[in-house]
């Protein structure tokens, strides 16, 4: 039985990520104990999460929808499938599997902040659908630890998510695991620029221009400087490819969009 717009908790930080670790990795461009990521990037989204779909708009003048709609292009989500949204956050990706379905589609929200889902959660009251059998069903849990039977969904999307989980080849281990046998994986996600002058034109405005959006928009500077700066320590196209087939995905492809700016990767789980 699917539950609608609750919030339900799935596995929270385990003992492991808990301990005070020696290893490093990167927050943004700052070197941070492993352990302390993953709350970093909590507190990040915690921060924008009431202004995060206007940004969205803002920043990629629109563009954040043509892209969305190119991923549900080549899911091609149908009735009765069950489709698991990894960092869903506020249901962009959820509500257009569920308006291409006419509801019919079954789809979990499966993210590791709360303030994101409760924006979800509020627009789906807004529109009168919370307790209509039409909206996702909302699960708080870490991306490295999903609270999910093996072999439990047909589909596991993950849209400009991937890139702020602490181990990336953890996540997809486990999207390994709860995908079925012949279900599909899907990532959107910022990659890297194909043309050296888009490239420069790209990188003048992500540190030029985009913080300062979010100094005037969502009164948050420090975390839009983050997000620029985890898109440049994210795996490029070949690179996340390789650790997909290491985590056991076949079929492996991506197509670029915007020049390379944005990168689907798509693999089936056999």
């Amino acid at each position: 039985m699917r539950e609608q717009g609750r919030l339900r908790y799935g596995h929270q930080m385990s003992n492991s990520d808990k301990k005070t670790e020696h290893n490093k990795t990167h927050f943004g461009f700052t070197e941070v104990d492993v352990s302390e990521k993953t709350e970093r990037v909590r507190n990040v989204f915690d921060s924008v999460s009431n202004k995060y779909d206007l940004m969205n708009d803002v920043m990629s003048f629109g563009l954040h929808r043509l892209w969305k709609t190119a991923l549900i292009n080549q899911l091609k989500p149908k009735e009765n499938m069950t489709i698991l949204d990894v960092a869903g956050g506020t249901g962009d990706i959820a509500g257009r599997i569920l308006r291409e379905t006419n509801n019919k589609a079954s789809v979990t929200i499966c993210d590791i902040n709360i303030n994101m889902m409760e924006v979800y959660r509020d627009k789906s009251i807004d529109r009168g659908i919370i307790n209509k059998d039409q909206s996702a069903s909302l699960i708080c849990s870490n991306a490295e630890e999903l609270p999910f039977s093996s072999a439990s969904f047909d589909a596991y999307v993950i849209a400009f998510g991937l890139r702020n989980i602490t181990h990336i080849e953890k996540a997809l281990l486990e999207a390994h695991r709860v995908i079925k046998p012949g279900g599909r994986f899907i990532c959107l996600e910022f990659s890297q620029v194909i043309s050296p002058l888009l490239n420069r034109l790209y990188d003048d405005y992500s540190f030029r221009v985009l913080p300062k959006l979010g100094s005037l928009i969502a009164r948050d500077h420090a975390s839009y400087k983050y997000l620029v700066e985890s898109i440049r320590k994210f795996p490029n196209q070949e690179e996340l490819s390789f650790m997909l087939k290491e985590a056991g995905l076949g079929s492996i492809n991506y197509q670029n969009l915007s020049g390379g700016i944005v990168a689907i990767h798509s693999a089936w789980r056999f």
